[in-house]
C-alpha cells in the first residue's frame, strides 16, 4: 500500500451522504508510536442532523455530539453498548451536523499489531465491524475530536483510483430512518460487516 495524499477539510465539508460513498476505497491510518496500522474503508454510513432521526444530532447539540456540528474532517468517537468505541469523521460546513461512521476496513498494514490488539480472532474478523476496527487499531476516546485532515495519530488518505462496485442499503442497527439507503459498501468485499 502506498500512503498518498491526506484528505483535506474540503473533502469532508460537503453533503454527508456523498462523503460516505466517496470514502469507500480510501485508507484509514492509525499511528501508535512507531507503529503504523492501516486499512481500506469498505463500508460506511451517513448520519445527518435534525432531519435524520437515527442521528445523535437529531435533537440538537449536546456535550456528546458537539463534534458533529464543528469543523469537518475531525474524529467523532463515542462509546456504545457498554463495550466498544465507534469512529466517525465529521462532515458538512461548521454549524451543520454530519458525520460518517466507518463500519468496516480491509486490513492493509500492521496486521501483526491488529492481531495483538484482538487476540484469538481470525483475520477476516479483525476489522469487519465498527467496534472491531477500533479495537484492532487502538482507537478510543483519547482520539475524539482529533483533526484527521493532517498527518497525526489518525487520518485518511486517498491511495489512488480503484475499480470496485458500490452498493447501498439501509443503515445497520437503527430503529428510525430505516427508509434511507445511507449505508455504502464495496460489493463482494469479504471484510464488509453485513451482506
Amino acid at each position: 500500500m502506498t500512503i498518498d495524499r491526506v484528505l483535506t477539510s474540503d473533502f469532508y465539508a460537503r453533503d454527508t451522504v456523498r462523503v460516505a460513498g466517496d470514502l469507500l476505497g480510501k485508507c484509514l491510518v492509525r499511528v501508535r508510536g512507531h507503529t503504523r496500522i492501516a486499512g481500506r474503508i469498505v463500508e460506511a454510513e451517513a448520519y445527518k442532523g435534525s432531519k435524520d432521526p437515527a442521528s445523535h444530532a437529531f435533537r440538537g447539540v449536546t456535550r456528546r455530539n458537539a463534534p458533529m456540528f464543528a469543523e469537518a474532517g475531525h474524529a467523532y468517537i463515542y462509546f456504545t453498548y457498554g463495550n466498544h468505541y465507534c469512529l466517525n469523521v465529521t462532515t458538512e460546513p461548521r454549524g451543520t451536523a454530519g458525520a460518517v461512521l466507518i463500519r468496516a476496513l480491509e486490513p492493509l498494514k500492521g496486521l501483526q499489531s491488529m492481531r495483538r490488539l484482538r487476540p484469538g480472532v481470525c483475520d477476516l474478523e479483525l476489522t469487519n465491524g465498527p467496534g472491531k476496527l477500533t479495537k484492532a487499531m487502538g482507537i478510543d476516546l483519547a482520539l475524539n475530536e482529533v483533526d484527521m485532515t493532517k498527518r497525526g495519530p489518525l487520518f485518511i488518505v486517498d491511495s489512488g483510483p480503484e475499480d470496485f462496485r458500490v452498493k447501498r442499503s439501509p443503515r445497520v442497527g437503527i430503529r428510525q430512518g430505516t427508509d434511507r439507503l445511507w449505508r455504502f459498501y464495496i460489493a463482494d468485499n469479504q471484510y464488509v460487516s453485513k451482506r
